[in-house]
């Protein structure tokens, strides 16, 4: 049994941070020596397929596969058409469609359809993927605009950051269009098709352009050093969060206590709080566990952007707390915000145990999921994109 190919496009679906980071470092290489490698980008999908827009899968000049574009059989399809390409110096925009009957016979997680551009890189024929792949490396905030089909080049690119603009995808007119949007959806951090006339007239769908935004990775706070902390820590860095533990005892707020690239501050929790900035994909646990820091600092974090905010200890801790911070002047809706006791209940013991629950509740609230075993559940394990 074989997936089936189907011509046309895929609808149009915007879906947040996806990224090709994991497999950056191989691809620079290969640029870098000159070696022309080919890339394949999910670009679309519908109904319940198993890899977001923005998924990403390399084949090398010598035949290494990197990255995933579906977890299932389109990835054999996908690895020929990388070498094709590479041959002919020509990008493909293939769908690849599969049902839910057949999608476990075939290796799949579940059914849909899947639109992947493949397209050739290399120094000659993309001389901006160098610099774009550094920012993204970087974690500066980067958009890659490229023609998926229409009378436009296709597999051409536009690099667009904050402040100038790299490439193009064949006219200015269009060029304009696509920057303008692409800066939009950069700050939102979304990914998805675009439709623009040949020269970039808004009221036409001639042309389709593929917008991949790389925003850098979200922010975790935690706040208490203690053995919780650490394992939270190790949690966050492996969800790709870019993770800080901040604690007022320099005894604690040690590095050496903490995995590797997680900073380590020493500092009243409140008082950091109030110099850093946050949005709307920061997550700030607060495990200090100690009224004198947490009534402060959840007074702090509960009036400003955050997607989580959790505390640790018990129900009467967390009713006590509450008190405590109506009286600090925080209102319904913005107690509301509060997680806690934190985690989801899993029963768990061990440090290791409460950061898998944390984590679990994070992942959770951020995708809208029920937290329910899913032998208990109904319907597609992955949410038709809507």
């Amino acid at each position: 049994m074989q997936c089936s190919r189907t011509t046309g496009e895929a609808p149009t679906h915007l879906r947040k941070e996806p990224n090709v980071r994991d497999i950056l470092p191989a691809l620079s290489a290969w640029y870098a020596a000159g070696r022309p490698f080919g890339l394949a980008t999910v670009v679309a999908v519908s109904r319940s397929a198993p890899r977001d827009p923005g998924a990403a899968m390399a084949v090398g000049p010598d035949g290494e596969a990197l990255g995933s574009v579906s977890g299932g059989c389109v990835e054999g399809a996908v690895f020929e058409l990388a070498r094709e390409v590479v041959a002919d110096g020509g990008a493909r925009l293939e769908t690849f469609g599969y049902s839910d009957d057949d999608a476990f016979a075939v290796g799949l997680t579940c059914g849909g359809e899947v639109t992947v551009l493949v397209r050739p890189v290399s120094p000659a024929l993309d001389p901006s993927f160098g610099a774009l792949a550094a920012s993204v490396a970087a974690g500066q905030p980067i958009t890659v605009a490229t023609v998926t089909d229409g009378p436009a080049p296709r597999g051409a690119t536009l690099a667009v950051r904050p402040a100038d603009v790299s490439g193009t995808l064949g006219n200015e007119g269009l060029d304009a269009a696509v920057t303008a949007d692409a800066r939009g959806e950069l700050a939102l951090g979304v990914t998805g098709l675009r439709h623009y006339g040949p020269h970039g007239e808004r009221r036409a769908d001639d042309v389709t352009v593929f917008l991949h935004s790389f925003a850098p990775p979200p922010r975790m706070l935690v706040f208490g050093a203690i053995d919780y902390a650490a394992a939270v820590a190790r949690v966050g860095d492996f969800l790709g969060y870019r993770v800080t533990v901040c604690d007022a005892r320099p005894v604690f707020a040690t590095p050496r206590r903490f995995p590797p690239g997680v900073e380590v501050v020493a500092d009243w929790p409140d008082r950091y709080l109030r110099g850093t900035d946050t949005d709307a994909r920061t997550v700030i646990c607060v495990l200090t566990h100690d009224p004198k820091f947490d009534v402060p600092l959840l007074t702090e974090a509960l009036r400003r952007p955050a997607a989580y905010i959790g505390a640790m200890g018990s129900r009467r801790t967390h009713e006590e707390r509450a008190r405590k911070l109506a009286a600090a002047g925080l209102g319904a809706r913005e107690l509301a915000r509060l997680r806690s006791p934190i985690g989801l209940e899993l029963g768990a013991r061990t440090p290791e145990e409460v950061a898998v629950s944390v984590a679990a509740e994070i992942v959770a609230l951020r995708w809208g999921g029920s937290g329910a075993p899913l032998s208990a559940t109904t319907g597609a394990v992955h949410p038709a994109r809507s």
